[in-house]
């Protein structure tokens, strides 16, 4: 892997401010709850509802040694009484009956860093003259459009208009701007010069997108780290992460239970960490995320939901494609449980929302304000929730992408 430019410290601020704007505000959960001492309605919800504080030290820098070592912390959804675990006692803590449905979805490394063609430059003020002097050119690949086009997010995004050509490497990848969307989004059409694949050069120059809260640049370990032990299909841009605690002797010891699983894909986009920059939670707008659901896995699941056996969805992306699933199922007014194929997940889930397809739920913690947390929140409680994060930051628990874990069920 080549030495990511000094450049690019300053480049990663663009993906700071666009996707995790306030993820060092800390906010005192105690306190805020107090102002909230009845039933909420679940219409209209405040997106600071779902502020907490946590230490900045408990944000998760490296993975732990062992993929396995994480802290587990067990929720009752009904009761919310918590518990401390750790994660290599999960096939333990299983009743056995549980159907886990895991997302296959492979990271791609999605940060490439390249130099301005200058087709058409343009005279470089006070502010952006080291930009230019430099010629750096971050991209981060947001979401596959088509082959070999994508949503990117660039920097420096003002001084690249459309047309502009970007020349990563030696010359053998190269990619032109054909438009601009919202949020400083562009779209990218990447071609190859040397007889090899746009993808493969991507694969060999990229660099792992690793989350902003994490102060520090990739190494060639996170390649290995930021990608779950049953990663297939490439096309993600960020770690299913409550699957990166899974190792093989994990799965080895699920298996050997009769533990049945099941897969599904949903390449996680920027979308799904995007903030919710509204004041009312639901005024928010989601971006979509492709999935793919094979017929065996709806089979398996709809058994198992027939059969009264608990669904355990391992992460919140799960969750979405499932639940994405099962509602387009109802519009089809097939009776069908869920519809398998190729699909957009743009659901909302927020407090207040009946999961249709899913039981018991592994994930990672999540940010202050975030969409994922209020998935989390919709499925076990707002209440329920914020105390049992409450409890994990008292307990010195890790938190985020390389963080510890919770099993709610």
């Amino acid at each position: 892997m080549d030495h990511i430019p000094t450049f690019s410290r300053d480049c990663h601020a663009l993906f700071r401010r666009a996707i995790y704007p306030d993820h060092r505000k800390k906010t005192n959960t105690v306190a805020h709850l107090s102002r909230h001492p009845v039933t909420l309605h679940w219409l209209n919800m405040r997106t600071d509802d779902f502020d907490y504080f946590l230490p900045t030290a408990q944000i998760a820098q490296r993975p732990l040694a062992e993929r396995d070592a994480a802290r587990l912390l067990l929720l009752d959804r009904a009761s919310g009484d918590v518990a401390d675990a750790n994660f290599s006692q999960l096939p333990d803590l299983l009743r056995g009956d549980e159907l886990l449905v895991f997302n296959n979805a492979r990271v791609i490394p999605a940060r490439l860093f390249g130099k301005r063609a200058g087709v058409h430059s343009q005279t470089p003020s006070r502010a952006t003259a080291r930009e230019h002097l430099t010629g750096t050119v971050e991209v981060l690949l947001s979401r596959q459009l088509a082959s070999d086009l994508w949503e990117v997010l660039v920097r420096p995004g003002r001084k690249l208009p459309v047309g502009e050509r970007i020349i990563f490497g030696l010359g053998e990848l190269e990619a032109e701007i054909l438009s601009r969307g919202k949020l400083g989004l562009r779209s990218l059409r990447f071609s190859s010069h040397d007889g090899q694949s746009a993808e493969s050069h991507i694969e060999r120059l990229g660099h792992v997108p690793l989350p902003p809260y994490i102060e520090r640049e990739d190494d060639p370990s996170d390649r290995e780290r930021y990608q779950t032990v049953f990663a297939k299909y490439p096309g993600a841009v960020a770690a299913p992460t409550a699957g990166l605690h899974f190792s093989q002797a994990v799965m080895q010891r699920i298996f050997a239970r009769g533990i049945q699983t099941c897969e599904l894909t949903l390449d996680v986009g920027l979308g799904t960490f995007q903030p919710v920059r509204t004041e009312i939670l639901e005024q928010h707008v989601m971006h979509g995320e492709s999935y793919e659901i094979p017929a065996d896995t709806v089979a398996r699941i709809t058994a198992a939901r027939s059969a009264g056996r608990p669904v355990l969805a391992i992460g919140t992306t799960v969750v979405r494609a499932l639940e994405d699933s099962a509602a387009r199922a109802r519009q089809s007014g097939t009776g069908a449980l869920l519809m398998p194929g190729r699909a957009e997940a743009k659901i909302f889930i927020t407090p207040g929302y009946q999961s249709a397809a899913v039981d018991a739920l592994l994930t990672n913690f999540h940010l202050p304000r975030s969409t994922l947390l209020a998935l989390v929140c919709a499925f076990a409680g707002r209440e329920h929730v914020l105390a049992a994060y409450g409890h994990a930051v008292e307990a010195g628990y890790r938190f985020y992408s390389y963080g510890d874990c919770m099993l709610i069920r």
